[in-house]
């Protein structure tokens, strides 16, 4: 079974992260099992699952970039005033 990263573990809610530690579990019965077959549907379930908080890091980095350009800009009027 593929873990999903740290991240997107950290941005799982209460009742995801409870069902993707059971699914985990699961999944890793069947392969000590060697049911393999059954194993990847445990993973695609483990993928579907994690795609709201694979979301949710994306629109944190996508506030980040807003952010960082807003910043820059503020930045960037704060030279032209002083050159003035």
């Amino acid at each position: 079974m593929r873990h999903c990263s740290v991240q997107v573990r950290g941005l799982l809610t209460r009742e995801e992260l409870d069902r993707y530690n059971a699914l985990m579990e699961v999944g890793a019965h069947l392969e000590s099992q060697e049911a393999y077959d059954l194993a990847y549907t445990i993973q695609k379930e483990v993928d579907i699952l994690i795609l709201p908080a694979i979301e949710r890091l994306k629109e944190k980095g996508r506030a980040r970039d807003v952010a960082t350009a807003e910043y820059l800009d503020s930045r960037k009027q704060a030279e032209e005033e002083e050159e003035e």
